[in-house]
């Protein structure tokens, strides 16, 4: 303590600096994200049903059992949101948007319980040459469950390309590119069991989402829509997801101009799983699987009070290699909204509202043949 005549010494400020900027990647950089995370019921049914996805193997621990899984499985989307957020603090907490998601791939099974930890390699970065306070950054990330236990794989591993903020506005930045590391990352599946009868559960699905009903060509444009509400900063939190532009309003606030929008952008891990989810009833009920997001990309913001519907194009079906009771099915997943334009005219909206693509993702499923199922 000062003695009264004393002058204190003065407050020191530590102001601390979260995330990584655009001049802090380097070639080879590998970040191994802090914290890590378990899938709890609370989380595994938050994220399953907000998805709005009806997929049995989410929903009916008996379905899932009888087709060889441990429990109720974590749909795809979800695996992504968790194992994704894991990776914000250190790749995209200082991001302007998530540009591109790139060969997508998913492995083992995730249950309740299930810990999963990520790693990401850093690939590239480029720096913007029309917003020199910009750049691209392309990294490589790898999700794994239980590490050290015997059930531990690899869940999913994924390349991303986010446009990320210098700094330091006079910070230099050198380009440099690198090509990904072959990462072997195939779906399970389990083995078909002609004696399992599970024709006796085939009306647990929709009836018309096998292999033999999607056509190559088709355009499926789903039902059901979903309104963001501003539920989405505490759904963004739950997962862990600190990056500023999808909570921090008043960051926003302070520069609007450098934001899209000048409002919070909905996190895309959220639009994402929903149009995966509106689509489910007409495309996913009856697969095993994804198997690969080959790209994906968002193409307009999402913000509180909008609402997320999706359609599905039949882009291929093909037969997967020792699997008669399987094919494997390519789509392309398309998200949107439908925003007011007063006087606008078209004809995929109402009058007076203007139809926007938010999201897009080329997608690849293994899907049960009625022949065999059904």
């Amino acid at each position: 303590m000062p003695k009264p005549d004393e002058t204190p010494e003065p407050t020191r400020i530590i102001r601390k600096k979260t995330g990584h900027f655009l001049e802090d990647f380097e070639p080879g950089q590998i970040f191994r994200h802090k914290g890590g995370k378990t899938i709890t019921e609370g989380l595994f049914t938050t994220f399953t049903e907000f998805a709005m996805t009806t997929h049995p193997f989410a929903k009916n621990a008996r379905y899932a059992r009888a087709y060889g899984f441990e429990g109720l499985v974590c749909p795809p989307g979800v695996v992504m949101l968790v194992a994704f957020s894991q990776t914000v603090e250190d790749v995209s907490e200082n991001a302007r948007a998530n540009l591109e998601y790139i060969d997508m791939k998913f492995g083992a099974p995730v249950y309740i319980g299930d810990t999963l930890e990520v790693e990401t390699k850093v690939l590239g970065v480029r720096v913007s040459a029309s917003r020199p306070n910009l750049g691209i950054v392309h990294v490589q990330s790898t999700a794994r469950k239980n590490i050290g236990d015997a059930s531990e794989a690899i869940v999913a591993t994924w390349q991303r390309k986010v446009q990320v903020y210098k700094g330091a506005d006079d910070a230099v930045v050198e380009n440099f590119s690198a090509d990904a590391d072959e990462i072997e990352c195939e779906l399970f599946i389990p083995p078909y069991d002609a004696g399992a009868q599970l024709s006796g559960m085939a009306h647990l699905t929709s009836g018309d989402s096998y292999f033999e009903d999607l056509e190559i060509g088709s355009r499926i444009e789903h039902s059901r829509g979903r309104t963001v509400t501003d539920e989405h900063i505490s759904m963004t939190a739950i997962l862990d997801n600190t990056s500023q532009v999808h909570c921090n309003q008043y960051m926003i606030d302070l520069d609007p101009k450098q934001y899209v929008g000048g409002q919070l952008i909905i996190f895309g891990g959220i639009p994402f799983t929903l149009c995966l989810g509106l689509s489910c009833p007409d495309v996913g009920d009856n697969a095993l699987g994804d198997i690969i997001y080959t790209t994906g990309r968002h193409t307009a913001p999402l913000q509180a009070g909008d609402t997320v519907f999706a359609a599905t194009q039949i882009l291929d079906k093909c037969d997967l290699p020792g699997r008669d009771d399987l094919g494997v099915v390519s789509t392309r997943l398309f998200g949107h909204k439908f925003v007011r334009a007063e006087g606008e005219t078209s004809g995929d909206a109402p009058e007076g509202w203007k139809k926007v693509q938010i999201f897009e993702l080329d997608r690849q499923i293994a899907v049960k043949r009625r022949s065999h199922y059904a």
